[in-house]
């Protein structure tokens, strides 16, 4: 891709790289868990979780071995419980049908429940060190702005796919998302910047609209949480972790999503976290 040289952005980051536990590791199962988490969540609430996470459920047939109901206390304080839920299916689907080892193919891991395209490369790229090329939030606002408009996922995938450094691929993906989380944030650094003289919005003034704002894989501002059914729903689930509880001591329409979302059951007039 025009505008990023993949030698300057490994110079620069290479010795700047993170130290995330997550990276220590090559165990699928432990970085299939550690992106799973990350998605919507900010990397320090997610790491003590992960190690208590990983402590309880070390492998896909622990996890598989669990009632949901344990892995959704377990997940209290991450939000987005539908998280924990697919990763409980996943583990089963990894037992039954993979012999409890994640697949190191791009289809078989995104036909796993909750699985899509980047954390499906990610565990590729990070556990099995592919050459393959992840785009989340923050790789997608550097494509985006060094291309200097707005990017379809197909184009924001192709461009990413064509950058990553044969045999680098593992280093490549760390170094380039650290880029975005650390200096291309969504009020950038530029001045910090190795590859700000390529970059077609730097080049022009950085003037709105910002072409990361609405480019594939860059996540919008979420919507206030304070009152909203995202809290009413967590409520629930937190007060569900003690043991079931009398449905009419919660908003009717609260648990029938919780129970269509498969991570409540109702027996009469009780509500209790899955088996």
């Amino acid at each position: 891709m025009a505008g990023i040289d993949p030698g300057d952005v490994l110079a620069w980051g290479v010795p700047r790289m993170r130290d995330l536990p997550w990276r220590d590791t090559r165990d699928p199962w432990t970085i299939l868990v550690a992106e799973v988490m990350l998605q919507q969540t900010q990397v320090d609430r997610v790491i003590p979780k992960w190690n208590a996470f990983l402590d309880a459920y070390p492998t896909p047939a622990a996890c598989a071995a669990a009632s949901l109901g344990d892995v959704l206390r377990l997940w209290q304080g991450l939000g987005y419980p539908r998280r924990a839920r697919n990763l409980h299916a996943t583990a089963s689907v990894v037992v039954v049908e993979h012999d409890g080892r994640l697949p190191d193919e791009l289809h078989a891991l995104m036909a796993l429940p909750g699985i899509g395209p980047y954390t499906a490369r990610a565990v590729l790229a990070f556990a099995f060190e592919r050459d393959v090329a992840v785009v989340d939030t923050n790789i997608a606002r550097i494509l985006a702005r060094t291309a200097g408009e707005r990017l379809t996922p197909r184009r924001a995938q192709d461009a990413a796919d064509s950058l990553v450094p044969e045999g680098d691929g593992w280093t490549w993906n760390q170094v380039v998302m650290d880029l975005g989380a650390l200096v291309c944030r969504p009020q950038p650094k530029c001045e910090q910047c190795p590859i700000s003289t390529g970059c077609a919005w730097h080049r022009s003034g950085c003037p709105a609209p910002d072409p990361a704002v609405g480019s594939a894989g860059v996540s919008t501002k979420q919507a206030r949480f304070d009152g909203s059914d995202r809290q009413r729903r967590g409520v629930v689930l937190a007060a569900l972790g003690g043991g079931a509880r009398p449905v009419a001591d919660f908003d009717g329409q609260i648990v029938a999503g919780l129970l269509a979302d498969g991570l409540v059951t109702v027996d009469g007039v009780s509500v209790s976290l899955p088996d």
